[in-house]
């Protein structure tokens, strides 16, 4: 099932997000696909702000994944974007974060394609003149349902 909204800026990308939080239940593996700066980890920010997590959320660029802990949900927000090779993540031990237990958020998951399992929910942001567009991609028909009621 796929469904497209229209963004209009950086609020209504955190309030999305926020809304996603509403929904999105531990074990959900959610990929992230966009150019550089399109706005991944703003709506990764905002699911978070919709757990209650008031203080800065930095993009993993750099360290791969950053972990959160929030009221005994466990959120797990991956950015592949510098992964040389996919194997790296198995040597990091990144299976053990697809334990059904916590909320995986993955930015670039075509750089990790063959150590992943298959995402419940895929989102897609371009471009749009001042905005973005999001398409949101899943099989899972009672999860969209729910993020279209959300939204």
């Amino acid at each position: 099932m796929k469904v497209d909204f229209c963004i209009e800026n950086e609020a209504e990308m955190l309030a999305f997000g926020t809304q996603l939080a509403a929904v999105i239940q531990p074990g959900c593996l959610v990929f992230l696909y966009g150019e550089l700066g399109a706005g991944k980890t703003t709506l990764v920010r905002g699911f978070l702000r919709g757990l209650g997590f008031d203080r800065a959320v930095k993009s993993p660029t750099y360290t791969l994944v950053e972990p959160y802990l929030l009221g005994g949900q466990k959120v797990f927000h991956f950015d592949l974007y510098r992964l040389a090779d996919p194997d790296e993540l198995e040597y990091m031990g990144a299976r053990d974060h697809f334990d059904g237990n916590a909320v995986c958020f993955i930015e670039w998951p075509e750089r990790g394609s063959s150590q992943l399992p298959v995402p419940d929910l895929e989102i897609t942001i371009l471009y749009q003149g001042g905005g973005r567009a999001l398409q949101l991609s899943t099989a899972d028909q009672s999860l969209m349902k729910k993020i279209l009621k959300q939204h």
